[in-house]
């Protein structure tokens, strides 16, 4: 899952990104609102994590242009004013949740997965193809009745693919997801993780379609 951060706080920025790439997340960091608005145009995001009082256009103005222009990729107001005019504010401008600083990161994820479950239409927290059961809370799959630890490549391709069971991914899609602007991205990447996650899960779980890409079954 790839996600576009705009925070104009350093040091705010950088915990949040280094804590949700440690949490198997591909983030984009920018701090301000025209350049959040150039990556949306050019990017393909699962969510934006979107602060109030950035330089040029603040965090409203780039709401209302995203909403106004029909991008629908969720986002989730993180700022310091608690107000409740300004809550509501954002949730009438089409935010999909508020969350006031300092929080907790844990409950950053936590919003970031109700957010991506609601957009999927999903109500139970775990993404299931009755083969693959995956639990983003934790981060493991079930498979044949047991339980798999993967790595944070592992959990974020296997996560893509689980989000479109039976569509299939091409490996340009598949690196978007799961990696930011500035992580190197090796030639057969997508293969290595794909031969991992299949080693531990097995062969047919992850099915490859020549020449176009991989996918799980629906």
């Amino acid at each position: 899952m790839r996600i576009l951060l705009v925070e104009d706080d350093s040091l705010i920025g950088r915990a949040v990104e280094q804590a949700l790439r440690d949490a198997a997340l591909a983030i984009d960091w920018v701090q301000d609102g025209d350049a959040a608005l150039s990556a949306i145009k050019t990017e393909d995001y699962s969510l934006l994590l979107l602060d109030l009082g950035l330089p040029g256009k603040d965090g409203f103005e780039v709401l209302r242009l995203l909403r106004q222009r029909k991008y629908s990729v969720p986002v989730i107001i993180i700022t310091a004013r608690d107000a409740v005019e300004d809550r509501i504010k954002g949730l009438d401008y089409g935010a999909d949740d508020y969350l006031v600083k300092p929080f907790s990161i844990d409950e950053l994820q936590a919003r970031i997965r109700a957010v991506i479950r609601r957009k999927n239409g999903n109500a139970t927290p775990l993404m299931d193809n009755d083969i693959l059961s995956l639990d983003p809370a934790t981060r493991k799959v079930s498979c044949d009745s047991k339980v798999y630890d993967l790595s944070s490549r592992e959990y974020a391709l296997l996560h893509a693919l689980m989000l479109r069971p039976g569509s299939i991914l091409s490996r340009a899609q598949l690196e978007e997801r799961i990696y930011g602007w500035n992580e190197e991205v090796t030639s057969n990447a997508i293969e290595f993780i794909i031969h991992g996650l299949r080693k531990k899960l097995g062969k047919d779980t992850i099915k490859n379609v020549r020449g176009l890409g991989w996918m799980v079954s629906k």
